[in-house]
């Protein structure tokens, strides 16, 4: 009996040892949650999403661990999305749709340990940070391209819901627009929707019945570039490079780059100093890009479009600068530019845009 505790004392008393050689046990990874809108898919909102989840993977290695949950309505389930991640041990929680604003303040007050980011809102807390890419930048490069493509003087555009974000996109849009084809037209459809691929597509044959050589869109999938190629006309493509689903119909895409932002947030975790802040970021950041660009534009065209980007980010050119009015002749702004709480409350077609804006 003494012989056998023996041995059991000696074989504790190495395993111990052991484990003192081989120095603490490795830090458990930074778990994080991501919540999607729409389905992954091919190309879209989502899949720029994920391919930043992705790079942010590639960056921290074994330091984090992700995982996402995709096709989520706003609303009731996207809180109950959200809720279930926090309560599954992440720590870091990016929501990534502006529906998922009040679900995210809701559920970060009940996980006052968790933090979240929110993507497109403007609602904070201690545990919540928002950020946004300045998509209207790229919209109104890419509107450049489309006043030297149009023969029609005819664009059109498939929106999401007649918010902020989405107005912003359309009317930086049209602004570049008639900067080079001043009696140009943007006509606006918007489907309530921010992943539909059949109302898309309707949306999108119809702006061409009324007279658009050029569609564009605020929609996650690829129906409306796949609607101009069936019918031999362009597009510009958003969120990401559709070229493959438009291979002739594309002339380029306004894509957003999340990647680097990701990691930073993630790398403030395991760093400690996390903290609560509104971040934007545009050309200078390269957050957004003009990019993607098919057979129909030519190099001189390029260079053009590259010397706008470049005096966007240096801060010669200003997207929203004065004068603005509305369609309806309304006087914005008369000097100076469009601040951030400005851009935050559009609620307004600028001139150019056809229609009467109709608000949820």
């Amino acid at each position: 009996m003494k012989t056998r505790l023996f041995r059991q004392t000696l074989a504790a008393a190495t395993a111990a040892a052991c484990l003192w050689a081989a120095g603490p046990a490795a830090a458990e990874p930074l778990k994080i949650g991501f919540v999607y809108v729409s389905p992954v898919g091919e190309a879209g909102w989502s899949w720029q999403q994920d391919l930043g989840r992705k790079y942010m993977e590639q960056q921290l290695g074994d330091k984090v661990k992700t995982q996402y949950v995709e096709d989520v309505p706003e609303g009731a389930d996207a809180e109950r999305v959200i809720r279930d991640l926090a309560q599954q041990g992440n720590k870091l929680i990016f929501t990534t749709s502006f529906g998922y604003m009040n679900p995210t303040i809701k559920v970060a007050k009940q996980f006052p340990d968790v933090k979240f980011v929110h993507s497109t809102g403007y609602k904070t807390a201690p545990n919540v940070a928002t950020t946004n890419a300045r998509f209207y930048q790229a919209r109104y490069v890419a509107g450049i391209l489309a006043g030297h493509k149009t023969q029609t003087g005819v664009v059109g555009y498939v929106g999401a819901y007649p918010i902020p974000e989405v107005l912003q996109g359309i009317n930086a849009f049209t602004r570049g627009l008639r900067s080079v084809k001043p009696d140009a037209t943007v006509r606006v459809i918007m489907v309530n929707s921010w992943f539909d691929p059949g109302k898309e597509r309707d949306a999108a044959l119809a702006l061409l019945d009324q007279g658009a050589d050029i569609v564009t869109h605020h929609t996650d999938s690829t129906a409306a570039v796949q609607a101009a190629e069936e019918r031999g006309k362009w597009a510009i493509a958003y969120h990401s490079d559709m070229l493959k689903f438009g291979p002739k119909a594309q002339l380029a895409a306004v894509t957003h780059h999340w990647g680097p932002y990701f990691t930073r947030e993630a790398q403030a975790m395991l760093d400690g100093t996390w903290k609560s802040d509104q971040v934007w970021g545009g050309f200078k950041e390269d957050m957004v890009a003009l990019e993607g660009f098919g057979p129909a534009v030519d190099d001189a065209l390029k260079a053009d479009l590259k010397a706008k980007e470049d005096a966007i980010a240096d801060g010669s050119l200003n997207v929203f600068a004065a004068p603005i009015r509305t369609n309806e002749g309304k006087v914005v702004l008369t000097e100076g530019a469009l601040d951030d709480k400005g851009l935050n409350a559009m609620d307004y077609y600028v001139e150019g845009v056809v229609g009467k804006l109709t608000k949820n």
